[in-house]
């Protein structure tokens, strides 16, 4: 299943490369939300929150009421995981809080207490737990700072706690190189929740490809440049 992203930064929908530089950038807000209603569900996620540098609450709320969507960006606390639930979003992405101090280079454990915690609030089916990966360990912190854990290290810690894992292969974020497909088998062989996988898909060969082995498909760039159809 494809699953279009809507990505926010001041105000505006914007696509960035790798997470960093910014590609494409849309202020039509109501032609995008039209483009994306008959699909069962599209990302939302708040990037000014995920770095620290603000929100786009309203923008949120207002797009999470009229689409069927998983939002995350800076979720930290199982307050804000109910508030964001409460506005309409049908599953909370979290990931930064769910991995220790995440300091460059540090050993910080995957944080099981607060995805306990969290699982217990709100309940498994309305939590995505994003595990993220910068050249080969999870990157935490809008993917400014990266901790001492693989993605196949940190899911089978966090599974008691979550229904679905989110997996953006950074490297590849918006260059719309492929995805590599055979991480998704190896995250998949890890885990019996619903996976969703991110990072560089182009083709709706790989959105076949991923489908074949039970996985759902994350586009972004590749939708907002017009190669994939929607």
């Amino acid at each position: 299943m494809l699953i279009p992203s809507i990505d926010l930064m001041g105000g505006r929908i914007v696509q960035l490369v790798h997470g960093e530089t910014l590609k494409l950038a849309f202020d039509d807000f109501e032609y995008w939300i039209g483009r994306f209603q008959h699909y069962p569900l599209v990302q939302l996620i708040d990037l000014d929150a995920a770095m620290r540098q603000g929100d786009n609450g309203d923008l949120i709320t207002r797009i999470a009421k009229r689409l069927p969507c998983q939002v995350g960006g800076g979720i930290a606390t199982a307050e804000k995981a109910a508030a964001v639930l409460g506005a309409g979003a049908r599953r909370v992405i979290v990931g930064s809080a769910l991995f220790g101090g995440a300091t460059v280079g540090g050993t910080d454990p995957v944080n099981t207490e607060f995805a306990r915690s969290l699982a217990a609030a709100v309940g498994l089916e309305q939590l995505v737990f994003s595990v993220d990966t910068k050249q080969g360990r999870v990157a935490v912190k809008g993917w400014k700072d990266q901790v001492k854990l693989t993605p196949e290290e940190a899911i089978p810690q966090l599974e008691p706690y979550c229904g679905t894992f989110l997996y953006t292969h950074i490297d590849r974020e918006g260059t719309m190189q492929g995805f590599p497909i055979e991480m998704a088998h190896r995250l998949k062989q890890k885990t019996r929740r619903r996976l969703i996988v991110a990072g560089g898909i182009r083709e709706q060969s790989e959105i076949d490809a991923l489908d074949e082995i039970g996985v759902d498909a994350v586009a972004g760039m590749a939708v907002y440049s017009g190669i994939l159809a929607t």
